[in-house]
């Protein structure tokens, strides 16, 4: 008698299923109560400020709480399987070269929309106004920040940390800990000994116990995700965004064209990809750099998804995604340029050509040095905007709607990463395939 069989196991929901469930259910909830109840009821602001803010805030904490390990030990061992540093040079160059490339056509495709369009233009001074006014308190801060940006020769210098703990400990200079990371990796690569060889494998038990403490976190990510749509969509509605409407599909557009269109001609044309297999395979992470706005938080999740479903090598996709979570902001550079020439025109600021490409060079470096938080990309416009002798207290014009557009550029981002990882893929196999072959 044949033993009866054992029901299926429950197919449980995929985690991108969950996070666009609680985006939808935090945005909807949050305009029905912008709208239906009004956003200075005292039982939303103590919802917001007690519970949905903190929970949100606290979720992002967790995950840099565990970025810096994970930066390091990622990028160490992603320099490190290369088994040699003509490896690291050829792929460390190609990422070079494809980040340079597409960043200066994003920044280039967002200048022609911004001058074509004129969006700022048609700004109703009453409502500048009130914008630069209700802004004010934020906007000195982040004009203060911008002073003390380094600039030039210092910016290239800072790269290099005099103390590898200080930059560890302060998010905007993330990128030097890259740097002694990467420098690391390449000692490690040149030094082939018995400890190093237990060295390597203790980094790379600490990249998968950082792997293991995200994946627990990213599963409140549902959760997170809807406090922050709800926070947003109750605080600003829709109003803000149709009041600027101009400005929001300039650089909606220009990024959404960057995305599909750029990066798809791109996949195709030089890495052999489908742009619909590459598209279905990152939307997970699209979503988590949609909801959390961070790069830097988002990149746990961009790293699973080039393992499990773009089926990178490792090498190459834990030493491009995690240079390009702080190297490669595409999105970011193209708002960069748009935003300098908004407020250009809304100041009626005539910049020359010139002025724009050094508009466009400068907006190219930001994006490789802004750090990958929430707003990082703020300081770098009004820095540029100093340089060009547009009053970089406009900034204030575009507070309100900087979230969204942050949410939409960071986007752009972790897919611009998640591309040149694909792009520099072709031709590159892990070194365990090599040795199967072999």
């Amino acid at each position: 008698m044949s033993e009866p069989s054992t029901p299926a196991a429950k197919t449980r929901m995929p985690l991108h299923w969950k996070i666009a469930i609680g985006f939808g259910v935090g945005l909807l909830l949050g305009l029905f109560v912008h709208y239906g109840i009004g956003a200075d009821a005292p039982w939303v602001g103590a919802l917001t400020q007690y519970v949905t803010t903190p929970f949100s805030q606290l979720f992002l904490s967790l995950i840099f709480m565990l970025i810096v390990p994970l930066l390091f030990s990622a990028l160490v061992v992603g320099v490190s399987e290369m088994g040699d540093v003509g490896s690291l040079g050829r792929i460390g160059w190609r990422t070079l070269a494809y980040t340079i490339v597409l960043s200066g056509l994003a920044v280039l495709l967002g200048l022609v929309m911004v001058n074509v369009f004129h969006p700022g233009t048609g700004v109703d001074p009453a409502l500048a106004q009130q914008l630069l006014a209700e802004g004010a308190e934020r906007t000195e801060a982040i004009v203060r920040d911008s002073a003390t940006q380094p600039k030039g020769m210092e910016m290239l210098l800072s790269i290099v940390p005099q103390n590898v703990i200080g930059a560890a400990s302060n998010n905007a200079n993330i990128i030097a800990l890259m740097f002694f990371a990467l420098m690391f990796g390449i000692g490690l690569v040149l030094t082939q000994t018995a400890q190093t060889s237990v060295l390597k494998r203790g980094i790379e038990g600490l990249f998968q116990i950082s792997m293991t403490l995200i994946g627990l976190v990213i599963r409140l990510a549902p959760y997170a995700v809807f406090c922050f749509m709800f926070n947003l969509a109750v605080l600003f509605g829709w109003d803000l965004l149709l009041r600027l409407g101009a400005y929001v599909l300039v650089v909606v557009g220009a990024l959404a064209i960057h995305m599909l269109v750029t990066y798809s001609l791109a996949l195709r044309a030089i890495g052999g990809w489908s742009p619909l297999a590459f598209f279905k395979g990152v939307q997970e992470a699209m979503l988590m750099a949609f909801s959390t706005a961070s790069s830097n938080a988002t990149l746990p999740t961009a790293l699973k998804v080039a393992d499990e479903n773009l089926k990178l090598p490792k090498k190459v996709s834990r030493f491009v995604l995690t240079i390009g979570a702080t190297a490669n902001q595409n999105g970011t550079a193209l708002f960069e340029g748009v935003t300098v020439i908004f407020l250009a025109q809304f100041f009626n600021v005539d910049l020359t050509l010139g002025q724009q490409v050094m508009v466009m060079l400068v907006c190219i470096l930001g994006g490789i040095g802004t750090a990958g938080v929430p707003s990082g990309s703020l300081p770098v416009v009004a820095l540029i905007c100093a340089m060009v002798g547009v009053p970089p207290e406009g900034i204030g014009l575009v507070l309100g709607v900087n979230h969204f557009l942050d949410m939409c550029r960071t986007t752009v981002n972790v897919t611009g990463d998640l591309g040149i990882a694909a792009l520099v893929s072709k031709g590159e196999r892990d070194s365990e395939v090599d040795l199967a072959a072999a």
